[in-house]
């Protein structure tokens, strides 16, 4: 459990210092490269969710699956 927070977190905070990062880069580098830094960070929180939701095959409370690679 503690592996797929801490994966989700790193996500959300990449996330995160994209959307607040690309105001000054906006004003260093141009409106391009602030637009690219926010449409990445647009598309990390569905990714952060799904890599949140999988299954850690070293964690015990994960083996009551019923498909995946901890199935009976």
């Amino acid at each position: 459990m503690k592996r797929r927070m801490r994966r989700y977190a790193w996500l959300m905070g990449a996330c995160l210092v994209l959307f607040g990062g690309s105001l000054p880069v906006y004003y260093v580098l141009g409106v391009g490269w602030a637009v690219a830094m926010c449409a990445v960070a647009m598309v990390l929180p569905p990714i952060a969710a799904i890599i949140g939701n999988t299954q850690d095959p070293t964690d015990p409370q994960d083996h009551d699956a019923s498909y995946g690679p901890n199935a009976d």
